[in-house]
Formats: C-alpha cells, structure tokens, sequence
C-alpha cells in the first residue's frame, strides 16, 4: 500500500494539466485573427475565384477541427436528423457568408467588409423581434439599433448618394453579416440540447459546409492558370487560423469567461480590419469610414445589453 501510495504521489505533479494561456491573451490573438480575416481574403481574391478562397478557406479550417477532434477523440454527430439540420447551418454559418465576403472584396475594400461585419448584432437583434419570443428587446436595446444602423449611414456616405461605393458588393458584405443570426437562430430552436460536445457538432459543420463548396465551385470556375503562393498562403492562413483556431479559441473563450464577455471580440475585428487595410494594403480611409464604424458598434454594444434581474 505505501509503494503503491509513493508512486501515485510522484506520478501525480506530472499528470497535472499545464496552466492555458490567460484568456486575456487569447480574447487578443482571437481579435487579430478575425481582424486580419478580410485582408487574407483581399490577397486570396487577388489571384483566385472567390468560391476557390471559401473552398480553400474550409479546407485547412475543417482540417484543423479534425485533428482537434482526433487529439480529443471527439466522434462525429449521428442521426440523420443531426446531419440535416448541420447541413442547413453549415449554408448560413459558413458556405454562405464566406462566399459573399469574398466576392464583395472583389469591388469593395477590406475595411468597409470588416465594419459591415461588425453589424451582425444589430442583424440579430432585429431578427430576435420576431424569431425569438423569450428574448424581448428593451428601449436601450431598441436604440442601440437604430444607433448602430445610423452608423452603417454615416459608413456608406448615405447624404452623398453612396458615391464611390460599390453597391453590389457592399450589399452583398451586409448579406453576409445578416446570414450569421440567421444561422445562429436556427441553430438555437433546432440543435440545441442535441447532446454533442460543440467541437463534434462544429467539426461536423464545417465538413458538410467544404462539401458544399467542392459541389459548387467546379459549376462556376475553372482551375487557376497558375497557382500564386502569396495568395495561396493566405488562403491557408484564412483557414487554419481565421477558421479552424478561431473556433477553438471562440468556444474556449466562451467555456471559460461566457459567452457575453467573448461576444466582445466583435467590436474589436472592425478597428483591426480597418488598421491592417490602411497599413498594409494601402486602401484609403476617409473620415466616414471611422466615425460611422464607432457609431456601428456603439448600437451593436446597446443592443446586447439585457434587462438586469
């Protein structure tokens, strides 16, 4: 008994789980990645199709879950009614939004697409007035929401007629910020409760969304002349790290400091974006860009303040 007592009191300091990195840091490196998110996609567009930038983007994003889930050994969803309804999130969560992002950067800068993701709050609250009975707004939530889109105004240029702005692709980067709550609320009344860890149900996800992609981007492009590293590069960093480790870095968040305090990441992509696209890329910046963007997220933050106890 005390041979047997010794030895597990020696092997226990090594069993114990190495100290995560403060979460503080991880909010931060999360910040960066989803904010330099649009100028990877700016690159990758450079040379390739957009539906090739999602598809890639899946790919290495889809392949870092798989080996999360393999280290974990996490096992994929059953059930086909499981499988359906991922299906349908997989669309509206990632095949969707991904490919507008990319192809509105084809006629907009990166720094315009990063604010207008930034509106997905606002999208959701709206949504939630007729999605989501238990999540009644209240005033503050309600100015939150006409603040925040008083901000896109203020973005575009509205009082000019928009000029200098591409309408297509800034709708289509507003479609895409809309896509997310619209995905989210189905994800709520459909898959909550299904009894799947979050990396199983997301790795899951992310698959049926490559497959998506595999299907329908051989219909409308062709194999590239030549495949450009730079931009390829980019590609792979989208998926590894703007996809794949996001997530991991989202859900982490989410398991240890809530899911309110990590909803915070939002308003710091926008600022990120709009910095790397400057700097970096060299888009110009004019003065309605920053200003409605600081409007944009100040409703985004009023719309996701709830009716204390």
């Amino acid at each position: 008994m005390t041979t047997v007592t010794t030895a597990r009191a020696r092997v226990r300091p090594s069993l114990r789980p190495r100290a995560r990195l403060d979460w503080r840091l991880r909010f931060g490196a999360l910040s960066l990645i989803w904010g330099f998110s649009f100028l990877l996609i700016k690159v990758g567009t450079e040379a390739y199709a957009p539906f090739q930038v999602t598809l890639g983007r899946l790919v290495f994003g889809t392949a870092v879950l798989a080996a999360a889930m393999a280290v974990k050994r996490e096992r994929l969803p059953r059930g086909a009614r499981t499988w359906g309804h991922l299906a349908v999130a997989a669309f509206l969560l990632n095949a969707l939004p991904f490919s507008l992002f990319a192809y509105s950067e084809l006629t907009i800068p990166s720094t315009l697409a990063g604010i207008c993701n930034a509106t997905s709050p606002l999208w959701g609250m709206a949504l939630s007035l007729v999605a989501l009975s238990e999540d009644r707004p209240t005033r503050v939530r309600f100015a939150g929401l006409g603040l925040g889109f008083l901000g896109v105004l203020t973005v575009l240029g509205a009082w000019q007629g928009f000029s200098g702005l591409d309408a297509t692709g800034t709708a289509m980067a507003l479609l895409a910020s809309l896509s997310y709550p619209v995905g989210w609320i189905y994800v709520r009344r459909t898959l909550a409760g299904s009894g799947h860890s979050h990396l199983s149900m997301t790795g899951a996800q992310l698959l049926l969304a490559t497959v998506q992609l595999a299907v329908v981007t051989p219909l409308f492009t062709s194999l590239p002349a030549r495949f450009s590293p730079v931009p390829l590069l980019a590609i792979a960093a989208l998926g590894a790290l703007g996809t794949g480790l996001a997530v991991l870095l989202q859900y982490g968040l989410v398991a240890e400091v809530g899911p309110t305090t990590a909803q915070m990441v939002t308003y710091f992509i926008p600022v990120i974006a709009t910095a790397a696209g400057v700097a970096i890329l060299g888009e110009t910046l004019h003065w309605t860009t920053p200003v409605g963007a600081v409007i944009v997220l100040a409703g985004a933050a009023l719309t996701q303040v709830r009716r204390s106890a």
